[in-house]
């Protein structure tokens, strides 16, 4: 082996085809091949002139890119939707690259969403040992006392899983209209994860947005818009998923 093999799975992630995660998946299924044989064993190593088809498609490597989309609600976390409806991608006009979002945002939920063609990126900041926060605020029907908002730290059964919030806070309660604005931190991110929690309270979600996402913001993004994030922003929340990890 010399210094300049990398295992399968990242090179497929650094293509910008897929997160590392499918890329293991993928691997695995048998559908990927190097130098004309099908390669299923995770950890491989492969060479910079080494020819990878995935799927049947050569890989070519593509520049990393970053962006942040401010998500409207009624748009799809996806690629494609068998269903015809709106997607991410969709949004982001002349981008040449081929991104894909990092974690997902609900159809009816709003906000920060990241994508990139950087499948180790997103991998550093999806894989639950990294746990970044991030913000939401929900509208939530009904009017609960912080007694009742406090099993939030502790955890909400919902199935299987356990669904915390690292934090909250009660931004205004009407109780004539019988609703309150919460504002919640998550570090992890499972499926409907706020709205599974909220539902396991009672107190079920009317309408969310996810306003934070390490430190980045939606300032100066209307919704529907989307920039691409700073060198130094990239270098922040890697830093900063890495710092976690060291902790």
């Amino acid at each position: 082996m010399t210094n300049t093999q990398e295992r399968l799975q990242k090179v497929i992630a650094q293509s910008g085809i897929t997160s590392r995660r499918k890329a293991e998946k993928l691997i695995q299924d048998g559908k990927v091949k190097v130098n004309q044989k099908v390669i299923t064993t995770l950890g491989t190593k492969v060479n910079p002139d080494d020819q990878i088809e995935v799927d049947g498609v050569p890989l070519e490597k593509e520049t990393p890119v970053y962006f942040m989309l401010y998500k409207p609600r009624g748009v799809i976390s996806s690629l494609s939707d068998d269903k015809g409806r709106k997607v991410v991608t969709d949004l982001l006009g002349e981008i040449e690259e081929r991104v894909f979002p990092i974690g997902r945002l609900d159809y009816d939920t709003s906000g920060i969403l990241i994508l990139t063609n950087d499948g180790e990126f997103a991998n550093l900041l999806m894989h639950p040992r990294y746990q970044v926060d991030k913000v939401y605020v929900a509208k939530i029907k009904g009017t609960p006392e912080k007694s009742e908002l406090n099993q939030l730290r502790k955890g909400v059964r919902s199935d299987n899983d356990l669904l915390k919030a690292v934090n909250y806070r009660i931004l205004s309660t009407d109780k004539k209209k019988n609703h309150t604005i919460l504002q919640l931190t998550l570090r992890e991110g499972k499926n409907r994860h706020v709205r599974r929690m909220m539902d396991g309270l009672g107190y079920p979600v009317m309408k969310l947005k996810r306003e934070k996402y390490g430190m980045l913001t939606l300032d100066g993004l209307n919704s529907g818009e989307y920039r691409p994030l700073t060198p130094k922003e990239v270098k922040q929340m890697r830093n900063m998923a890495t710092k976690i990890v060291e902790e």
